[in-house]
């Protein structure tokens, strides 16, 4: 079920606040069932099956919390434990998303031709697996202590807003809503006007440049040329950013609806001027969840320059692997690892007393860059684009269906790109500000427009689900 749904927006969603919101604030734990049982049906409205996975990883990872924390009370490390627990995770996600891709390399290596069922992706357990992984090693190293109420666990690691698609949160920072919060009408205002922006994100733009991209990506040799491959990766390149923020948007208004504050995920990263600042602004949560658990505990860049380039290149291939399993995946993340050292040991300080537009336009460039591998379907399809982009003797430098491209959809290009910065987002709260009916109007229309597009179109894809 896609929060950008006819089902969701005007059956799921109003049934669940309807009946969460029916039980007295004061019975706490009666809302709390609510929303884990509306979370349930949501996950296993599109995944049936694999329901029973995530409640195993639940309880698992409860019970282990448990023992890590009695071990330590016992005068021991918890170490053991801990080490049982993350192997066990990691092999569940390692199983079910990466098996495929074992077995292909496996087969391509050695010449073998084994064959093996591929296994569907079960939504959003990198997400599950990362919170549950978080929560693990917070009781380890002793920040929360474990918790002992299986329902508020339960509810953390399975809450629907976030549960599919993030932010990833991690239970220290929603420890205390779970157990004690309270309803306020300006707060459930403010997850409606987050919703509804995050919805108008991804229904009209993200899906607009989205099917931009589909079509070119779909070219013929022939077809292609250097100017529309561009234009294709600038669509995927905004395709990219109000799909997932708009969903994160959405993920957080619900949270707020519900009485939750989730972090942000996303802080306008297109204006960055280099790509360190990028990673501070895009997909923040999953930035600071391999920063604190992985990057960190490696040494981070309190270690030799060479160690120190090491751990930057293992933290961002992982990044990539975690993404998806294949190889696009993995050069993706390589690519930010040697880009990110090249800015802190090579040109980084020439970059710094660059113009701000030149810091843009190569933040810019490596970013789409960047999604071209992120993009494909594979590595040939990969080199093709980037073929496509940087070798005009290859490809025509333009053709008829390239004016065709700049004619039909140029203004909605440099309408989104203008919406990924802040300035459509402040204009609107000074409206609102000096005219609230305007600006809230501004906002119906929005919602309506949204609602319209998901009645009239098939098209509404949602990319994180893949991963």
């Amino acid at each position: 079920m896609l929060f950008s749904s006819i089902l969701f927006l005007f059956w799921f969603l109003p049934l669940v606040l309807l009946a969460y919101y029916l039980i007295p604030n004061r019975f706490l734990n009666g809302r709390n069932i609510v929303l884990l049982i509306a979370s349930l049906i949501f996950y296993s409205w599109g995944e049936p099956v694999y329901v029973f996975l995530m409640i195993y990883s639940g309880f698992f990872n409860y019970f282990m919390a448990l023992e890590i924390d009695a071990a330590r009370k016992k005068g021991g490390t918890g170490k053991k434990d801990l080490v049982f627990t993350v192997i066990v995770n990691l092999f569940i996600l390692g199983f079910f998303k990466y098996f495929g891709f074992v077995m292909d390399q496996i087969n391509a290596l050695t010449g073998a031709h084994i064959h093996y069922t591929a296994l569907a992706l079960p939504i959003g357990i990198s997400f599950y697996t990362f919170q549950g992984l978080s929560y693990i090693f917070d009781v380890y190293r002793g920040e929360v202590p474990p918790q002992r109420k299986l329902l508020r666990f339960m509810l953390y690691l399975s809450m629907f807003p976030q549960l599919i698609a993030g932010p990833i949160v991690k239970y220290r920072d929603i420890a205390l809503q779970l157990k004690d919060r309270t309803f306020s009408f300006q707060q459930f205002g403010e997850g409606v006007i987050r919703f509804s922006f995050g919805l108008a994100k991804k229904v009209l733009v993200a899906n607009a440049c989205g099917a931009v991209f589909t079509d070119i990506s779909g070219y013929s040799d022939s077809q292609l040329s250097l100017v529309s491959a561009w234009i294709g990766i600038a669509a995927y390149t905004l395709q990219i950013y109000f799909d997932f923020s708009g969903y994160s948007d959405m993920a957080i208004g619900l949270g707020k609806m519900f009485g939750f504050e989730f972090s942000e995920n996303f802080n306008y990263p297109y204006i960055s001027k280099s790509v360190t600042e990028f990673w501070r602004r895009w997909h923040i949560s999953l930035s600071s969840w391999f920063r604190e658990y992985l990057y960190i505990p490696l040494g981070g860049n309190r270690v030799p320059v060479p160690r120190h380039m090491l751990n930057l290149m293992i933290v961002w291939s992982l990044t990539g692997l975690w993404h998806g399993a294949d190889w696009n995946f993995i050069l993706w993340g390589a690519w930010y690892g040697v880009i990110l050292i090249l800015e802190k040991y090579v040109y980084g300080p020439y970059l710094e007393k660059a113009p701000k537009w030149l810091k843009h336009v190569y933040t810019m460039l490596i970013v789409m860059v960047g999604w071209t591998f992120f993009s494909a379907s594979d590595m040939t399809a990969a080199g093709r684009m980037l073929a496509a982009m940087f070798l005009p003797g290859k490809y025509a430098l333009a053709n008829m269906t390239t004016l065709y491209l700049l004619r039909t959809n140029l203004i909605l290009l440099i309408i989104a790109a203008v919406c990924s910065t802040e300035k459509p987002f402040r204009f609107w709260k000074r409206i609102l500000k000096v005219v609230p009916a305007a600006g809230l109007l501004i906002l119906l229309a929005l919602f309506l427009l949204s609602v319209a597009s998901l009645v009239y179109s098939s098209y509404n894809p949602f990319l994180y689900f893949r991963f």
